[in-house]
């Protein structure tokens, strides 16, 4: 019969593959069972293969050979990792719905037992309890697990399990660390120890820590920042603060002058850091203390200003 002559399938013919398929996917059924129903469904060889290695399965349940199906004529559809097809040299009814619906689930699966996704779930805030315990469930981890969140630059993964994860800075790599014996390279933040079920947490804490890296100091370990790590979370650049918005529009050399003035044990040791007159720097700082609105080398003026600079740095841009 030609193709064109071919009764076409039904509305209520579609809705029965896709049931099949859903039922079996909410079954947790394995790629090769998906494989076999759909050989059944179709009366004809299924096949797959992913990463290449290549199952077939016959309408009887049985496994077919590999070396048989180089020339073989197909429906077949493409999946992340490789492809899906069913033999035939002229296609059933509904042979591309199930080839579909066979794409569907097996990609779905190859999804599910990716590291990458379980952490992409497992970190996510904004997931419920249920969601982030499928991805403890991928990763072979219980919720009381202890591990700590690893923040690096894209494409620098710290340890096996990783993902690559949006922030509000840019997109960062996300790495999973249960052994504490990890060593990144570049720009790391490091999040607090936690409960794997609180992994939200030290992922938050890790993106912080990245923001504080810089040139002169590469890792960050966000428990060094203490409490003012509660800060730092409550903080929404989308708001920031005038003494925020003050240091942000500082000059680069101002911003220098002022990091010494705060750092240094007076202004004669800061005059002498920055190769600057004691006079010219005093000069810098009466300037300065008008401009902020504080004197930075007294005690409130210091915490203010270690305060606003590390809101400036976890602020965009």
């Amino acid at each position: 019969m030609d193709r064109s002559e071919q009764p076409r399938p039904t509305a209520d013919d579609v809705l029965e593959v896709v049931k099949r398929f859903d039922a079996l996917i909410s079954a947790g059924t394995s790629v090769h069972g998906h494989l076999r129903a759909a050989a059944i469904m179709a009366d004809t060889v299924a096949g797959a293969e992913r990463a290449g290695r290549m199952a077939r399965f016959r309408p009887d349940g049985s496994i077919a050979p590999t070396g048989d199906a180089a020339d073989t004529p197909r429906t077949e559809q493409a999946v992340e990792a490789g492809r899906v097809w069913l033999e035939r040299a002229t296609p059933g009814p509904l042979d591309a719905v199930i080839v579909d619906r066979l794409a569907f689930a097996v990609g779905l699966l190859d999804a599910r037992n990716d590291p990458a996704t379980g952490l992409s779930l497992l970190i996510d805030g904004d997931k419920t309890m249920d969601e982030r315990a499928a991805g403890l469930s991928r990763l072979n981890l219980q919720p009381d697990t202890p591990v700590r969140l690893v923040a690096t630059d894209l494409g620098r993964a710290a340890s096996g399990i990783s993902a690559a994860v949006p922030t509000r800075y840019g997109i960062l790599q996300a790495s999973l660390d249960v052994s504490g014996g990890i060593a990144p390279t570049g720009r790391v933040g490091l999040g607090e120890w936690v409960r794997a079920d609180r992994a939200p947490e030290s992922w938050i804490g890790a993106v912080i820590a990245h923001r504080l890296t810089s040139s002169d100091m590469i890792t960050v370990d966000v428990a060094d920042i203490g409490a003012m790590l509660v800060l730092a979370r409550a903080y929404d650049p989308d708001q920031p603060h005038p003494d925020v918005e003050t240091l942000r529009h500082l000059d680069a050399r101002s911003a220098d002058v002022l990091r010494a003035l705060v750092n240094a044990p007076s202004i004669r040791n800061a005059a002498v850091e920055l190769a600057m007159h004691h006079s010219t720097l005093q000069a810098k700082h009466d300037s300065l203390t008008r401009v902020l609105g504080y004197d930075p080398r007294t005690i409130p003026g210091r915490l203010r200003y270690m305060t606003a600079e590390l809101l400036r740095r976890l602020s965009d841009g």
